[in-house]
C-alpha cells in the first residue's frame, strides 16, 4: 500500500493566525510575572494577525486552577488552542510538587479529551529570579513562546482535520 506524504505547516517563523480564535488562561498568583507572560502572548498573537476580539482571556486564582478553566474554555469558547500562563516557585515546602505536576497532567488531559491544544506557559522554577528571567528577562518570554506554539498547533490541527483519509 502506498503511503501518501503531506507537508504539515510547521516551517513558518510566525504562523498566520488570521481568522482563528485563541484562549488564554492566566493565573493571578505572581501577577507581576504572569502579566509579563500575558503581554508576550498577546503581542505574539496580534502580530500573527489574530484580532483582539478573537482572543479570550480569563484569569483564575492560581496555577492549580488553570486546567479546569482550560477545560471549560475548550468546550464552550470555540477556540483553536489555549495558552496556559502561570508561575509555580519551588520554595521550601512540597507545594511545588502538589501543583506543577497536576497542572501539566491536567492540561495534557484537556488537550487529549477535547482535541484543543493546550500550550504550557506555566513557569516551574526554583525561585522568583528564575521566573523573572523567563518572563521577559535573559531567557526570553515563555508566554510569547507558548503563543507561538499555539499558533503552530492551531494550524497543524486544522490541517489534519481538513485532510481526507
Amino acid at each position: 500500500m502506498a503511503q501518501s506524504s503531506t507537508s504539515l505547516p510547521l516551517a513558518d517563523a510566525i504562523p498566520d493566525g488570521t481568522g482563528l480564535r485563541f484562549g488564554i488562561v492566566a493565573a493571578q498568583w505572581h501577577s507581576e510575572i504572569v502579566d509579563v507572560l500575558l503581554e508576550g502572548a498577546l503581542h505574539t498573537l496580534t502580530s500573527a494577525g489574530v484580532a483582539n476580539d478573537d482572543i479570550v482571556v480569563v484569569r483564575c486564582p492560581g496555577s492549580f486552577e488553570i486546567p479546569v478553566c482550560a477545560k471549560v474554555m475548550a468546550t464552550t469558547q470555540d477556540v483553536r488552542a489555549i495558552i496556559a500562563l502561570g508561575v509555580v516557585v519551588r520554595g521550601e515546602t512540597a507545594h511545588f510538587e502538589y501543583v506543577s505536576s497536576p497542572v501539566a497532567h491536567g492540561l495534557m488531559s484537556v488537550s487529549i479529551e477535547t482535541g484543543i491544544p493546550c500550550l504550557f506557559g506555566v513557569l516551574t522554577t526554583e525561585d522568583v529570579p528564575q521566573a523573572l528571567a523567563r518572563a521577559g528577562g535573559i531567557h526570553g518570554n515563555k508566554g510569547a513562546e507558548a503563543a507561538h506554539g499555539a499558533l503552530t498547533m492551531a494550524r497543524v490541527v486544522k490541517h489534519l482535520r481538513e485532510q481526507k483519509p
